[in-house]
């Protein structure tokens, strides 16, 4: 196994003990640092492993950022003028 997905492992892991503590700003800082070590964790496994296992690692991290993931496209619809059909 490799050290990125090792790392991709790690990182999945942490995002899970954080999710478990209560917060009282509903975990933005924390999913702010998530991301911020994310991306670049995720061009490494990328750059290692090839293009599906980097997919299957943003699912896995997708899954545990839903909220970010969530606001993240509703804002790319607002700024290209996207709806979601009524």
């Amino acid at each position: 196994m490799s050290w990125s997905i090792v790392g991709a492992c790690v990182w999945l892991i942490v995002a899970n003990v954080i999710a478990m503590f209560p917060s009282k700003r509903k975990h933005w800082p924390a999913a702010y640092v998530l991301i911020a070590i994310g991306l670049p964790l995720l061009v490494w496994v990328y750059s290692e492993n090839g293009f599906w296992v980097a997919l299957f690692a943003l699912i896995a991290a997708c899954s545990i950022l839903r909220w970010p993931v969530r606001f993240a496209l509703r804002w790319i619809g607002r700024v290209t003028g996207i709806r979601r059909p009524e």
